[in-house]
């Protein structure tokens, strides 16, 4: 790791300019005026860069204050798209000073912020930045302690929003509250193709709600709720779910604690679903009963559209690419 002088190492190198002719001589400007004035010292490494596209600057230890003096240097910049901070301890002070910018930037469009601990206050800047951004299609933001309170705030910027693609939420601290608020989000939610909740507190409550916005949703196409606690309930109320939703092709609800009883019931669902292409159901109590159920209800439907099925056969993870009619129990 990069050592870090007066609280942040931060900058935005020669490639943060647009003027690429003057060898970016404008960028390393500014950044090094945004260094003096948070009190910080410029990272040697950024001012290193290659011009380009991509500014990376994983596990640096930015800090706020080198967050802040990024954030003044890119206020203008013209030529970066993609932003990687994950892990630079900014927190919710330095998270605010990054969507600060982004309000005014219109050329970031995939902004990855994960690890970073933003909180509550990092939930609150970035719904209020997405309120206003029109540019980002991509934003990772997993592993930042988000929790039910912080819900409230990213629902808000999931209804208004209709930009963002790409949404990585997992790694976080969300519970059934969460799941509920969020799952009035998803129904709503006109623009959202990806989204990842993975590794989160969602069991049966948090599950029926989210269920539910996957079954209102039209745009969503690959949902990630592996590893959180949707149960039995959870997996009826997906089941449910894809009855109604013909347009998602990915479902990975791997290691969720879904026994036989909640197997049948996602089978169920399948039996009628026409748009899905790869379902990951590994790690899960189903026994063969339920991974039977599963194979028999996509026999059953003429019209299904799995193409790869991850199932735990003999307590191994196994993903089947064969035609149906080869499949055991069949």
């Amino acid at each position: 790791m990069a050592a870090v002088s007066g609280g942040g190492e931060s900058g935005a190198d020669g490639g943060s300019s647009g003027e690429e002719d003057a060898g970016g001589s404008a960028g390393e400007s500014r950044y090094r005026a945004a260094c003096r004035a948070c009190g910080v010292t410029p990272a040697s490494s950024l001012l290193r860069r290659t011009v380009g596209p991509v500014l990376s600057l994983r596990h640096r230890g930015l800090g706020p204050r080198g967050a802040k003096a990024l954030a003044l240097s890119l206020m203008v910049d013209t030529s970066i798209l993609m932003l990687d901070l994950s892990d630079n301890w900014l927190q919710g002070e330095g998270a605010a000073a990054i969507a600060e910018m982004l309000k005014e930037n219109c050329y970031i469009s995939a902004v990855d912020l994960s690890d970073n601990k933003l909180g509550i206050e990092g939930a609150k800047a970035f719904s209020a930045m997405l309120l206003e951004n029109t540019t980002i299609v991509s934003l990772q933001l997993s592993g930042n302690e988000f929790d039910d309170h912080a819900a409230k705030y990213l629902a808000d910027a999931l209804t208004a929003n209709s930009k963002v693609e790409i949404l990585d939420l997992s790694y976080n601290k969300f519970g059934d509250k969460a799941g509920e608020i969020l799952g009035m989000a998803i129904a709503e939610n006109i623009g959202l193709k990806e989204l990842k909740i993975s590794w989160n507190h969602f069991h049966s409550q948090a599950a029926a709600a989210l269920a539910k916005g996957l079954g209102a949703n039209i745009y969503l196409k690959v949902l990630d709720v592996s590893y959180n606690g949707f149960g039995n309930s959870g997996a009826a109320a997906l089941g449910q779910a894809l009855k109604a939703n013909n347009v998602l092709e990915e479902l990975n609800v791997s290691n969720n604690r879904i026994s036989v009883e909640g197997a049948l019931h996602i089978a169920g669902g399948l039996k009628e679903n026409k748009s899905l292409k790869r379902l990951n159901m590994t790690r899960n109590p189903m026994q063969s009963e339920g991974c039977c159920g599963v194979l028999k209800a996509l026999q059953a439907n003429s019209g299904t559209g799995i193409e790869i099925l991850d199932l735990p056969l003999n307590g191994t993870s196994v993903a089947q690419e064969l035609p149906l009619e080869h499949l055991p129990c069949l």
